[in-house]
């Protein structure tokens, strides 16, 4: 059965990692399961074999996400390439993504990532001091040394990467010096920024400000619910101030050579392509398979209420267009009065509806709890989008901006 392409996330052992980040709320779906995560081939090839025969022709994106899906070792990521290759149809062309915190990383790693041409996702939140705020070991201690050294053996090898860095307490006043040695330091080229936003019940905000971590006795299984978030999450105006100051240097330096994901985003969706889930009209084509084949409505919502199927039972292009998964995507285009009125709906679309458990300035439930932030953060780019529209439109390019920048300084 194949109909319009989506994506999945595979998650090859599950919610397992073997670092405990304090505000990974993933760490805590290992609870759902009580069997060994660990992706069996039958499995593996039941995914790959539902997936590609989903997908049309043209290019395809396998996704393999966490937990750490490193810890599946490099045996089976070869075995998956294989199996792939294998059940592709002619007109399939193949691309793989890893999203990983490249502590396991070595040369043997970094050069089967190089040649398969993996695009490789690395967490890292900042500078030593930054990143090691949260982003611990089982042991509670910090693994930037661990994280760079994994990156720089995969820049070694020439792999493509793309730094995922989060956003919360730790780093939220310190967007320069982020972005930075991101640029400086790392070299980096491609940048994704992620709010944390640990919501919660307020009867359980005690509990989950221990964080998720596997040796939390009381730990709760983390569900999008509740109104109040732990003490970790980014607040919503120093998010958007985040964001403008790095788009500022940005957009004076860097358009062309380093590609920041809210700001190509916002490009995009000037033009009406919406190429982010969390800033289009509409979503759920981003799902998520676990290590036993399970298949949940997105990645944010792997918990009982949103399971879909099984890839050994249920054809995958079934499960994402069933009603239900049509009715989970079309419910982001439920917005608030205030968020259908904004000037920035454009750029926004009222964010991810995992954050909508805020109130509206005039007290309409379902307000982003990110609203503030964005709000500040589209409307000050909103002027650098438009010329950037306009360069585009007479045939251009954007960078070119930095030139007519440039000028204007000059006049």
């Amino acid at each position: 059965m194949r109909s319009k392409p989506f994506s999945i996330l595979a998650k090859p052992t599950g919610a397992l990692c073997n670092l405990d980040c304090t505000y990974c709320f993933f760490l805590s779906k290992e609870s759902l399961y009580d069997e060994r995560q660990r992706m069996s081939e039958q499995t593996l090839r039941l995914f790959l074999k539902g997936y590609l025969d989903s997908q049309p022709d043209g290019d395809v994106t396998i996704a393999w996400q966490g937990g750490e899906p490193t810890l599946r070792g490099l045996d089976f990521f070869k075995q998956a390439v294989a199996i792939a290759k294998e059940l592709a149809r002619p007109g399939q062309h193949l691309f793989h993504t890893i999203q990983t915190n490249a502590t396991l990383i070595d040369e043997s790693w970094a050069d089967f990532l190089a040649t398969e041409g993996f695009l490789v996702g690395v967490s890292i939140d900042g500078p030593e001091a930054i990143h090691d705020t949260y982003r611990v070991n089982k042991a509670g201690r910090g693994t930037h040394s661990q994280v760079v050294g994994g990156y720089r053996k995969l820049q070694k090898a020439g792999v493509e990467i793309n730094i995922l860095c989060t956003v919360h307490a730790a780093n939220q006043n310190h967007p320069l010096e982020v972005y930075r040695y991101f640029r400086d330091t790392l070299n980096a080229r491609y940048i994704q920024f992620i709010p944390i936003v640990e919501r919660v019940s307020r009867k359980y905000l005690k509990i989950a400000e221990q964080g998720w971590k596997t040796d939390n006795k009381k730990r709760l299984l983390y569900r999008q619910a509740g109104n109040a978030v732990t003490s970790r999450s980014v607040e919503p105006k120093a998010f958007g101030a985040f964001l403008s100051a790095i788009w500022d240097e940005w957009f004076k330096t860097d358009v062309g050579t380093v590609f920041v994901q809210h700001f190509d985003t916002a490009l995009s969706n000037a033009f009406g392509v919406h190429s982010l889930c969390v800033h289009s009209p509409t979503c759920g084509q981003a799902l998520a398979v676990e290590h036993n084949g399970d298949v949940y409505s997105c990645d944010h919502y792997v918990e009982p209420g949103y399971l879909l199927g099984n890839v050994a039972t249920d054809p995958l292009a079934a499960i994402a267009f069933s009603p239900f998964q049509l009715q989970f995507g079309q419910a982001k285009s439920k917005l608030t009065k205030h968020c259908q009125q904004c000037p920035v709906r454009w750029a926004c679309f009222g964010g991810c509806p995992k954050d909508r458990f805020a109130k509206s300035p005039d007290g309409e439930y379902g307000q982003n709890y990110l609203c503030a932030g964005y709000y500040d953060f589209f409307s000050h780019i909103t002027p650098g989008i438009a010329q950037m529209v306009q360069l585009i439109q007479q045939g251009r390019e954007a960078k070119d901006v930095m030139n007519e920048k440039k000028l204007d300084s000059r006049r």
